[in-house]
């Protein structure tokens, strides 16, 4: 069982994978789309997508109209998640970068701040190839809203008496159509008495 093995190892070291993760990163928030194969975009895919959610957390704007306390607590929040994306981002130009432009740009999308396209296979060793790029700007009001589930019509308890009432209603009208039917094979018996008698007084008459 493969747990605790998520990721791609890319036949590199740990250190190794790091510095390529980090400069790849950095080479993103720069020029807003790199080149590179399949699965090294999905791979960096997580990080800058972690990254971003960092920048979007406290843009420029929300520190606008802010005085006091309320300004130090969030210039203090977005201290923490600038020190935390400058383990992955190298440049300083794009780490101000990331926490300007890309933070007031991606501040109400909720995530898939990336995009992977398909470029066909390498020359040479036919790997296949992708684009990543940052997607464009967000609007809320073109979003997707889940159609809200139907409501249930309330089911209504019976109460007890009336649920007893009706089964011992049930079990009496078989009883009834048994006593419906016992009532015309009565009659047919009484009805075959007479015969039998008249039969019987003609008998001796005969002999």
């Amino acid at each position: 069982m493969r747990h605790r093995k998520s990721g791609r190892r890319l036949g590199r070291n740990s250190s190794h994978r790091k510095a390529m993760y980090r400069n790849m990163v950095t080479s993103l928030m720069v020029h807003g789309r790199i080149k590179t194969t399949e699965a090294k975009a999905k791979e960096l895919r997580r990080i800058a997508d972690r990254v971003i959610t960092m920048g979007s957390q406290v843009p420029p704007s929300a520190l606008e109209g802010l005085s006091g306390d309320d300004l130090k607590a969030a210039s203090a929040r977005r201290l923490h998640f600038i020190r935390r994306a400058r383990r992955w981002v190298n440049d300083k130009d794009a780490l101000e970068r990331l926490f300007g432009e890309y933070a007031e740009r991606y501040k109400q999308r909720p995530g898939g701040y990336t995009r992977i396209l398909k470029v066909g296979f390498r020359p040479g060793d036919d790997a296949p190839m992708a684009l990543i790029e940052l997607v464009g700007d967000y609007d809320p009001s073109t979003a997707k809203v889940k159609a809200a589930p139907a409501e249930k019509a309330p089911v209504v308890e019976e109460p007890a008496e009336e649920i007893v009432a009706e089964e011992a209603a049930a079990e009496e009208a078989p009883a009834e159509e048994a006593a419906v039917e016992e009532a015309p094979a009565e009659e047919a018996a009484a009805e075959e008495a007479p015969a039998e008698e008249a039969a019987a007084e003609e008998a001796p008459a005969e002999e």
